[in-house]
């Protein structure tokens, strides 16, 4: 895939829609966060998806890990990273 940028550090890339399918909470939390951020679904997981590719954090300000928790508490996703290769589909 070739891109090119466009005036003022844009990048144009082609984008393509997708049926991935995401566990119900943590994807309550990623819309959460992303409206927070006001931004769309897509836009903040390919911010986290490219950071994560650098080996660097996508959020390191107290306010966005404070919101983290937040919508993580009150969508119940009682869960963190260590459990990233343990999910499986309910029945």
């Amino acid at each position: 895939m070739s891109s090119a940028r466009s005036g003022k550090g844009k990048l144009v890339v082609d984008r393509v829609q997708t049926g991935v399918r995401v566990e119900r909470r943590i994807l309550k939390v990623l819309k959460g966060l992303a409206e927070y951020h006001d931004m769309s679904l897509g836009d903040l997981l390919e911010g986290i998806v490219l950071h994560a590719f650098e080996g660097k954090a996508p959020f390191r300000d107290e306010a966005s890990l404070q919101v983290i928790a937040d919508l993580k508490r009150i969508y119940g996703l009682d869960f963190g990273a260590e459990a990233s290769h343990r999910l499986v589909d309910g029945e």
